[in-house]
């Protein structure tokens, strides 16, 4: 099975965040995922640009943002400059959500669009045509190391009913509380990216959890 794994920095080591990185860019991992959060959205305030910029300086893997923040269409040129790869932007805070995916793709980013824990996927269906990914959280967002959401394998496996029903090539991202045994659940439910934070960087041996996450599972 063919999937992308995507470790989080939310939950490195922020005191040694170079090593981090370059740890990242050691290992089998496949993409780095940045989460950006203003404090508004969601009740925590992650990374800003200054931070970004060193990250995207040293990394090598494509770089996957996660923007938890409202008025995220005020941001897309920073983020484009950065070297970014993925812009997810919440269904939430996008009233006019096809503009936003459309600024994305102009500017050659992929667009990703993210749902919280209580928004359905059908919400979707009349924009699902135009993503290039789907990023479903299995957390409420705001905070590593949260409680996982089991209805959320019931969910990915609606949203990749609704993609393969219309010939799309649409990624199903994962995000929240993924270890080795809800990879897989996830995987054969559909999706195709999972990110997982704590559960890398909080092991003994990060690297060896790395590898364990792109092949036994």
């Amino acid at each position: 099975m063919s999937y992308f794994l995507a470790p989080s920095l939310l939950s490195a080591d922020f005191l040694h965040l170079g090593k981090e990185v370059e740890m990242i860019n050691n290992s089998e991992a496949d993409w780095l995922h940045l989460d950006v959060m203003d404090g508004v959205f969601v009740p925590n305030i992650s990374i800003g640009f200054p931070v970004m910029k060193q990250v995207a300086q040293i990394a090598t893997k494509p770089l996957d943002a996660h923007l938890m923040i409202v008025d995220p269409q005020k941001f897309i040129p920073q983020f484009r400059d950065l070297g970014v790869n993925s812009l997810s932007v919440h269904y939430e805070t996008c009233p006019h959500l096809h503009s936003t995916v459309q600024k994305i793709k102009e500017v050659g980013m992929k667009a990703g669009v993210v749902l919280n824990p209580h928004t359905p996927v059908e919400l979707l269906i009349d924009i699902l045509e135009e993503l290039d990914m789907v990023l479903i959280m299995s957390v409420n967002p705001g905070f590593g190391g949260q409680q996982f959401i089991p209805h959320s394998y019931d969910k990915v496996r609606r949203l990749r009913k609704m993609i393969d029903e219309r010939g799309l090539d649409t990624l199903i991202e994962v995000d929240g509380g993924i270890n080795l045994e809800r990879g897989k659940l996830m995987l054969e439910a559909g999706a195709n990216v999972l990110v997982a934070g704590n559960s890398i960087f909080k092991a003994p041996d990060p690297l060896e959890m790395i590898r364990e996450l792109k092949t036994k599972i």
